[in-house]
């Protein structure tokens, strides 16, 4: 039901959005051209007009409906709450979400144990110096 009143939604707007461009401006704007045509200017403009108002109310009382029906809906739909137990980051084999893209290094186990390979150490940077670029 909801879907169905979101197409009608969505076909509302798109309606009433080309209503409105339709419509003559004091400029001129996109309206109907000269006095040529089926219907008068003041006729054309009485249509226009009573269609917007229209289009205007159903775009209302639609966008109520679908408050109304998210209002009462059983399930939830926020995003946060379709992430897995724990706090969505890590994987049960210890990895992150990210460790399962294409090309990625596998993760490293944290069991505590220092790493094999110590890593080298940054270089001390005297702030007096001079920099020979």
């Amino acid at each position: 039901m909801q879907t169905v009143l979101l197409v009608i939604y969505l076909m509302v707007v798109v309606a009433l959005i080309g209503v409105v461009l339709i419509q003559r401006s004091e400029g001129g704007g996109l309206g109907i051209g000269g006095g040529s045509g089926f219907m008068s200017a003041r006729g054309t403009a009485n249509a226009l007009t009573r269609t917007t108002a229209i289009l205007a109310a159903l775009f209302f009382v639609i966008s109520l409906a679908l408050g109304i029906m998210a209002r009462h809906e059983s399930r939830p739909t926020d995003i946060l709450d379709r992430i897995p137990a724990g706090n969505g980051t890590t994987q049960p084999g210890g990895g992150s979400v990210l460790d399962q893209l294409p090309g990625a290094a596998p993760a490293q186990p944290t069991t505590g144990a220092a790493p094999a390979t110590p890593a080298p150490a940054a270089p001390a940077v005297d702030p007096n110096a001079v920099p020979n670029n």
